[in-house]
């Protein structure tokens, strides 16, 4: 590491595995399997936290597919596909009466 850019040795560069971060403030996929229970304990369930997770997560997906320079229908896309595999699982039982019935 050479000390003429850092200006001082003594000054080190921290790796993200030294950094000791809270269990409530990690992401999902940072969290160990080992963690996930009290990880999930320490979620808001009230209506206002469930909520304001919804909210975040709309922002994110909006900021992330829709509001962007180079837009394109992959956002749109993912809303539809979504919405047909939603709507498939919630019509499976009747689609499956309706497959194994006999029609004479």
């Amino acid at each position: 590491m050479p000390c003429v850019l850092l200006g001082d040795c003594s000054v080190g560069i921290f790796s993200h595995s030294s950094v000791s971060v809270p269990v409530k403030d990690k992401k999902l996929l940072e969290v160990k399997l080992g963690e996930l229970p009290s990880w999930i304990l320490m979620r808001d369930f009230s209506p206002s936290g469930i909520l304001g997770a919804f909210q975040r997560g709309y922002y994110r997906y909006y900021n992330k597919y829709i509001n962007v320079r180079k837009g394109s229908i992959s956002g749109i896309t993912m809303v539809l596909a979504c919405y047909v595999l939603f709507n498939y699982c919630i019509s499976y039982k009747h689609l499956k009466h309706e497959r194994l019935r006999k029609y004479h």
